[in-house]
């Protein structure tokens, strides 16, 4: 197989977030469930002649050098010539971007993700999804997520993984037009850092009592989110007026969950002009995961 095209790198959602303290390195503790959502960038992946690993087309607000796919990529390669002798041939990459930067739905994270997904395929270079986790989590804590590949609890900087029943819904996902650093939430002097911890079993007794809502937790993250960045808190009094409205990650999306397409459809028919604003449904597996089961996949 010389190439893999249509590659879904998926958005994901923090079903609620708590910071439970703070590392000596300065890292903070974390839980949270992640849940995969069918709202996509999608890659595309060419073998090439030479070594380089090339990405060909621009991502605004993202040099090259920089692309978390390229690195990862990167990062497979070396570990590839160090296990087999030699250098993989080199990767044309083309990524079709729709998921916003700042927002909080893992985008970068997912990219890389999948580029490992794929390119550990093109390559037949045999790390399996533990090692492919490990590999990617230096450069970035959500990166593993994206290649455990289901609903997850997770705790630590959000490495620490495991699986979880996660709803059937659909959400409606508004984006407020400003993208928000991490660094500027996680040190801010206000955020807090204390919650008590949760058990598992506390989240999954409220999702089945509250069926698709959200009900669980809180993001930590939010208030100082809506404090810096005043269309955080605009977007999620707007959209809580039809529900448990939330912001995921460090920001800045908001979303809110719903039974129904219908349902959702019809929130989205009220949104303000000045927002961009979508739906998306859960996902109980990453639709990628199938490269890591060694499965035929269609080029």
């Amino acid at each position: 197989m010389r190439s893999l095209h249509h590659c879904p790198a998926p958005a994901k959602l923090n079903l609620f977030l708590h910071v439970t303290g703070r590392r000596a390195d300065g890292y903070h503790l974390l839980q949270s469930v992640f849940q995969l959502i069918d709202r996509a960038d999608t890659l595309h992946f060419d073998l090439r002649a030479d070594e380089r690993i090339v990405r060909v087309n621009e991502v605004p607000g993202v040099p090259e050098e920089q692309d978390l796919i390229v690195r990862a990529l990167r990062l497979l390669q070396a570990e590839h010539a160090r296990r087999h002798g030699r250098l993989p041939p080199g990767l044309d990459v083309r990524v079709d971007k729709i998921l916003p930067m700042g927002g909080g739905l893992g985008g970068g994270s997912s990219d890389a993700a999948t580029a490992l997904m794929a390119a550990n395929h093109l390559w037949q270079a045999g790390l399996s999804q533990q090692e492919l986790m490990i590999l990617g989590l230096p450069l970035g804590a959500d990166i593993p997520f994206f290649l455990f590949g289901e609903t997850a609890f997770a705790e630590g900087i959000g490495e620490a993984l495991q699986a979880v029943p996660g709803p059937d819904c659909w959400y409606v996902v508004v984006e407020p037009g400003v993208s928000v650093p991490t660094p500027a939430i996680f040190s801010a002097p206000d955020l807090t850092r204390d919650t008590k911890p949760v058990i598992i079993a506390d989240f999954s007794s409220s999702y089945a009592e509250s069926g698709s809502r959200i009900g669980f937790g809180k993001n930590d993250l939010q208030d100082v989110a809506e404090r810096l960045f005043p269309p955080v808190r605009e977007a999620v009094e707007w959209l809580g007026g039809y529900g448990d409205a939330r912001m995921t990650g460090s920001g800045a999306c908001v979303f809110c969950a719903f039974s129904s397409e219908r349902d959702a459809d019809a929130v989205l028919a009220h949104v303000p002009d000045k927002w961009r604003a979508w739906k998306a449904h859960s996902l109980g597996s990453h639709p990628m995961k199938s490269l890591l089961q060694n499965q035929a996949v269609m080029e």
